[in-house]
């Protein structure tokens, strides 16, 4: 299946997910804005990820899905990730904010099925344990693990 892992890093633990989701899903890994809308030229499963800012994407992120065409995504399947905190083992009140704003992955969903996208995988997250991380231990593991259901599930629909 061609596969394409668009992605947005800052501290670069969404991009090292992102390397991880690209690997076992034998996918291309492109960093938005490196690659644009061409990159989605005979993709059949698009992956599109970014760290949580804001409850948002970052702005790479939204401008890449804001650049897609109406319907550039349909028939192409697609699934979102994101890196975020593990509301868990916050405070009260990050927890409450975080609850409120939300996560990027939810919000880039949303933006793929706009453009057409068949959803095939709930939005992900995956923990960084400070701002700028480490990741949690064990979510490269976990990233790989859900892209190949999600490959599965492509496969399937």
């Amino acid at each position: 299946m061609n596969t394409l892992v668009v992605y947005d890093t800052q501290f670069e633990n969404t991009e090292a997910v992102a390397r991880a989701i690209a690997n076992s899903s034998e996918g291309k890994l492109v960093r938005a804005g490196d690659g644009g809308v061409h990159a989605l030229t005979g993709v059949e499963l698009l992956m599109v990820g970014a760290p949580t800012q804001g409850g948002r994407p970052t702005p790479a992120i939204q401008a890449f899905l804001s650049a897609l065409p109406a319907n550039a995504l349909d028939g192409i399947a697609v699934a979102a990730f994101d890196t975020r905190f593990d509301p868990a083992s916050q405070g009260i009140g990050l927890r409450t904010l975080m609850k409120v704003i939300g996560y990027a992955a939810p919000k880039i969903a949303k933006s793929l099925i706009a453009k057409g996208g068949r959803q095939v995988a709930p939005p992900e997250g995956f923990i960084v344990l400070d701002k700028e991380g480490p990741l949690r231990d064990g979510e490269l593991e976990r990233a790989a693990a859900w892209a190949r259901d999600v490959v599965a599930a492509a496969g399937a629909a």
